[in-house]
């Protein structure tokens, strides 16, 4: 009984120091990560400027439209009509064989505030590409004949390969064509105006709705010869369609990016 009397009193003691001592909790430390959510992706660095974008592009979607082989009669003047209908400025490479006669239409181009591109004097695959001396030469005939014209030393420093450079443009060529100071222009939408004119005015729309690679740029091929009437007719359509695709169109002049196929080193 005395043994039982004391368990009692010991257990009663405890119960009593339990209820009367504090309650403790753990304690957990968090840290707050706090996140930099501030689109940084357009600052430029304190120190540094950013760089200058290209002339006429500026982050735009550009589409220059391109007419080789002119001036010539009728067509080039159907072209310019079109082209004034729609209010697009575009970019014809001339050559200067093709002047002669026509020089009011070549005055039309520029005064119509179209740019003027050499693309040779005589148009002779082997006597052009006979050498870079050769072919340099025919550039310089056509830009004096050009100036001699429009009575005004125009300074056209953009070229185009009759052709295009590809297979033709090798590290001597490029060389010499940057020492005299011209940019090179090649295409990634072509018509195939110049070797299927008879293709029909929607086959020419298909074709120009194919881009050859990823530049967000759009250089459009087309010809001005005297059989290409569909092309004429073909204008509207392409220049809706790119407009719809947010493009807006464009000269090319001296400060547009260069754009060329690559080529053997």
């Amino acid at each position: 009984m005395i043994r039982f009397m004391n368990l009692f009193f010991i257990i009663a003691a405890l119960a009593l120091s339990i209820t009367s001592s504090p309650k403790v909790y753990a304690s957990t430390t968090v840290d707050i990560i706090t996140f930099d959510i501030t689109d940084n992706s357009n600052a430029t660095p304190k120190d540094e400027e950013a760089p200058s974008a290209p002339q006429d592009v500026a982050n735009e979607k550009i589409a220059y439209f391109t007419f080789d082989d002119g001036p010539t009669s009728d067509i080039t003047d159907q072209i310019l009509d079109e082209l004034k209908r729609l209010n697009i400025k575009a970019t014809f490479f001339v050559v200067g064989k093709e002047i002669y006669q026509k020089e009011d239409i070549l005055k039309r181009i520029y005064n119509e505030g179209h740019s003027i591109g050499l693309h040779t004097y005589s148009h002779d695959y082997k006597k052009i590409y006979s050498s870079p001396d050769v072919f340099l030469q025919e550039m310089q005939q056509t830009a004096d004949y050009i100036n001699e014209v429009l009575g005004t030393d125009a300074n056209i420093k953009f070229i185009r390969f009759p052709g295009g450079s590809a297979g033709k443009l090798n590290q001597e060529f490029y060389d010499q064509i940057k020492s005299a100071g011209y940019t090179i222009f090649d295409w990634n939408v072509n018509l195939e105006d110049g070797v299927r004119p008879d293709a029909t005015v929607e086959e020419l729309i298909n074709n120009a709705k194919i881009v050859s690679n990823k530049i967000p740029e759009r250089i459009i091929l087309a010809h001005c010869n005297l059989n290409n009437k569909n092309t004429v007719k073909s204008i509207e359509s392409i220049y809706e369609y790119y407009k719809a695709q947010g493009y807006t169109f464009a000269p090319i002049n001296n400060n547009t990016k260069e754009f060329h196929y690559q080529f053997d080193k």
